[in-house]
């Protein structure tokens, strides 16, 4: 399992300094069903925006 999860999305509340993602879990989704070729046809719904 990854150890350091990156995210430049500043208004996200899971955000901290340094581009790193404090969520407890990560929830990443296709937009094509079950299978992705390239990062472009993905979206993070682990996002939360700051309040």
């Amino acid at each position: 399992m990854a150890q350091d999860v990156l995210c430049e999305v500043k208004n996200c509340q899971y955000w901290e300094e340094g581009n790193k993602c404090v969520a407890d879990a990560i929830y990443v989704v296709s937009h094509k069903g079950k299978e992705a070729e390239k990062s472009e046809e993905t979206d993070c719904k682990t996002f939360e925006p700051l309040h």
